[in-house]
């Protein structure tokens, strides 16, 4: 990619009428294909005996960090539930920035569309999340409290983060591709491959970062029934120790 072209999305490479293959679709699509891949090869043959193969127990022990994490972020819940969904985000992410070592390659999270869509994608998962944890009634009345003159502020909350998460991923890989192809034409080869040493840290950095914002945000969204059972569970207990004490004479 020129790096007088901001994005990949700037970058056709086929194009029938309103119709256009990016260098964005492509290699998302060419990422995609790459997990399917990977995860078809390494689950065909999965085993409980004692000898694993290593692609499993490479997956495996993927599968119990990101378990780990959504454990200790969501205060102990069961992980299974969000562990498909935080799963694929981290990998896709991951997956996308590691292969920019590959010559010709341009990160399809260096687009702000890539980046806006994942963002939004987060937006609508987080009451999902709620909602079917608390039901629509409780998940919508969070938005009024402490009163409902917060209702604009809460709507805006939410909306701005989802701008953060889009904006934060783009910038960030966006911006080491770029110093990477600036010092490929300048500087000699040694200095450009250790930016992108540091380029593919970032980018894994990066989609760890989004994916632990992604569960903190559903964890907001589903922590406040937990609160409010244990409000309830007070309220209904607090009557019982009330008509079982009696003052002493």
């Amino acid at each position: 990619m020129d790096v007088t072209q901001l994005s990949p999305d700037e970058v056709v490479y086929w194009e029938w009428g309103f119709f256009q293959v990016n260098a964005t679709i492509l290699f998302t699509w060419a990422v995609m294909a790459l997990m399917i891949g990977v995860v078809w090869l390494v689950t065909r043959h999965l085993t409980s005996s004692s000898d694993v193969p290593r692609g499993q127990n490479a997956l495996e022990v993927v599968i119990d960090y990101i378990n780990g994490q959504i454990r200790e972020i969501s205060g102990g819940d069961r992980p299974e539930p969000y562990l498909p969904y935080i799963g694929t985000l981290f990998l896709f992410i991951a997956t996308a920035n590691l292969l920019t070592i590959l010559p010709g390659y341009v990160p399809p999270t260096a687009s702000l569309s890539t980046t806006a869509a994942l963002a939004i994608v987060v937006f609508l998962a987080v009451p999902v999340f709620g909602v079917a944890r608390q039901g629509l009634r409780a998940y919508l009345h969070h938005y009024i409290e402490p009163n409902p003159v917060m209702l604009p502020f809460n709507v805006i909350g939410d909306l701005s983060r989802t701008l953060a998460l889009a904006v934060r991923l783009f910038g960030n890989i966006m911006s080491g591709t770029k110093i990477v192809a600036v010092l490929v034409g300048i500087i000699p080869l040694v200095f450009p491959i250790v930016f992108r040493a540091l380029g593919l840290l970032t980018g894994l950095i990066q989609a760890y970062i989004f994916a632990v914002l992604a569960m903190v945000y559903i964890v907001s969204a589903i922590s406040v029934s937990k609160d409010d059972r244990h409000q309830e569970q007070d309220a209904m207990q607090s009557p019982e120790r009330n008509s079982s004490w009696t003052p002493k004479q």
